[in-house]
């Protein structure tokens, strides 16, 4: 049974999209035992106390762990979004990936519509965004989103704190190419599932130009090649990959033998053939191309 994720507006329900080119690096970190619980009840408390301290009049704050999420909608709806996107990814993705919360307690400030994000930014955190979508502050530990373009940012976002407390080493690719998946998701079976998005039209193009890397060139790929490099097909790559393998029961599969063998195969090449069953990658890569060719996004 598909059941559509939520991006929750007032009207209606539609699969969580993103347009967004948010598409900034992300740091790492030391490993850590899995499992750790991080933050207390009195974390939190002290936490939302310093928050009240410097939001605007007109917002409302909702504690939804292992995040606080700040919007300026209307009370009931930044309540719903917290709880029907943002607690609705978070368990998705634990179920299926991650054990251990972020690292830090996250903010993520639910701005209305376009007006409200672009003068709260620069207000609150003295940004001028360059993505009309959403972005990460490294600076304030905060998702910034501007919720009237839809929840895709938001989830894409939301997966890379995930990863940096569980796979501290995970190559960028990875990062990117799971984060990418859940751009436009929902929920197949009682577990997350990606559906083909905006990425998908110049990916197939770079394939048909025969622009596309080996795999062996995507999963070696350091982080500033990876976003200075030809980032839009760097992106779309990994993330129809991911699409790939989660079309062919695989992706859950491939992320825990992955981090299981981190230390041997610190890209995730060999696990990946070993996954698709293929010695050959030029053969599989050739397979892949024409799997990608015949999707369709809308």
């Amino acid at each position: 049974m598909i059941k559509f994720c939520l991006a929750l507006g007032l009207t209606s329900l539609m699969l969580l999209t993103c347009t967004s080119n948010n598409e900034d690096s992300r740091p790492r970190v030391v490993d850590e035992p899995r499992n750790e619980k991080r933050f207390t009840d009195g974390d939190y408390e002290q936490h939302v106390k310093k928050l009240k301290e410097k939001i605007p009049p007109g917002f409302t704050i909702i504690l939804q762990k292992p995040f606080v999420v700040i919007g300026d909608e209307q009370p009931d709806m930044v309540k719903l979004r917290a709880e029907k996107t943002i607690q609705w990814s978070v368990d998705m993705l634990k179920q299926d990936y991650f054990e251990k919360d972020p690292l830090d307690i996250i903010d993520i400030w639910l701005f209305k519509d376009e007006e409200s994000y672009t003068e709260h930014a620069l207000e609150i955190f003295g940004d001028e965004p360059t993505t009309p979508f959403g972005y990460f502050s490294e600076e304030h530990t905060a998702l910034v989103m501007n919720i009237s373009t839809g929840g895709g940012t938001l989830v894409h976002e939301i997966v890379h704190p995930f990863i940096r407390a569980n796979f501290a080493d995970c190559p960028t690719w990875f990062n990117e190419g799971l984060a990418s998946l859940y751009e436009q998701c929902g929920e197949k079976d009682g577990h997350i599932y990606g559906y083909t998005n905006w990425r998908l039209s110049g990916l197939q193009e770079a394939i048909t130009n025969d622009m596309v890397p080996s795999f062996e060139a995507l999963t070696s790929c350091d982080e500033h090649t990876f976003y200075t490099q030809d980032r839009g097909t760097n992106y779309a790559q990994a993330r129809y990959l991911c699409y790939y393998l989660q079309e062919h029961g695989l992706l859950v599969k491939f992320y825990h033998r992955f981090y299981e063998n981190r230390k041997e195969d610190p890209t995730g090449y060999k696990t990946l053939q070993k996954i698709v069953g293929e010695e050959d990658m030029d053969r599989f890569k050739e397979k892949w191309e024409s799997f990608v060719l015949q999707l369709r996004f809308p």
